[in-house]
């Protein structure tokens, strides 16, 4: 299955557009109605209190994501400055190499 998202655009971007149209909605709907005040402000509190639930819920994942990816950036850093100083260090040890062959020749 391709992701058919414009580029440019989050899945964070379309989560929240989502829950607005879902948010409109159902304001739209208990609005319309046909139920006393009372009820309607009953699902109205117990509608906020659930979207809350899901914004926050989101938010945790979408913390623990960029953490997860801040630590496999950070990893990934250390591995290759490591594979870095090993080339330099291999580099160096044959420039070394190469000089005491050429003294060797010449003197």
């Amino acid at each position: 299955m391709q992701d058919e998202r414009p580029e440019g655009v989050s899945a964070a971007t379309v989560v929240l557009a989502f829950l607005g149209g879902a948010a409109v909605g159902a304001i739209a709907a208990l609005l319309l109605a046909p139920q006393s005040g009372e009820q309607s402000r009953e699902r109205l509190r117990a509608y906020a209190r659930r979207t809350g639930e899901s914004v926050r819920d989101f938010a945790d994942k979408a913390g623990e994501s960029w953490q997860q990816a801040v630590e496999k950036g950070r990893d990934l850093m250390h591995e290759q400055k490591s594979m870095l100083k090993e080339a330099f260090d291999a580099g160096r040890e044959a420039i070394r190499r190469q000089r005491e062959q050429d003294e060797q020749r010449m003197g």
